[in-house]
């Protein structure tokens, strides 16, 4: 799969409304064919940054970068940012998360 983690940096003034500016571009890219995730998180320390969790199996990345919803979100999300988002990009070989054995939880009955 594709993994993208990405951390936008909002305007104060939109950091609020977020969640309500990228709702459309976020419907959108989760109901294409081999989206696997489209994750959005606040940061507890910056309320001014989100992050972007997605993932793609690794043929549909391609499209969802020629998509409409994503042209139309270059065109209209940077009126909302402070700085150009940055982005970690990889393959990882697997479709799904792993579970962190360092900290399992026993079963219960």
């Amino acid at each position: 799969m594709i993994f993208i983690t990405a951390k936008f940096r909002v305007r104060p003034e939109d950091a609020d409304r977020w969640p309500a500016i990228v709702e459309d571009f976020t419907r959108a890219t989760r109901s294409e064919p081999g989206c696997l995730w489209f994750d959005w998180s606040r940061s507890i320390e910056d309320p001014t940054e989100y992050v972007l969790v997605e993932a793609f199996r690794d043929d549909a990345a391609a499209a969802h970068v020629q998509s409409a919803h994503f042209r139309a979100a270059q065109q209209m999300l940077p009126q909302h940012l402070a700085e150009t988002p940055r982005i970690i990009n990889a393959s990882v070989p697997q479709d799904d998360w792993s579970q962190l054995g360092e900290m399992a939880v026993p079963a219960q009955d």
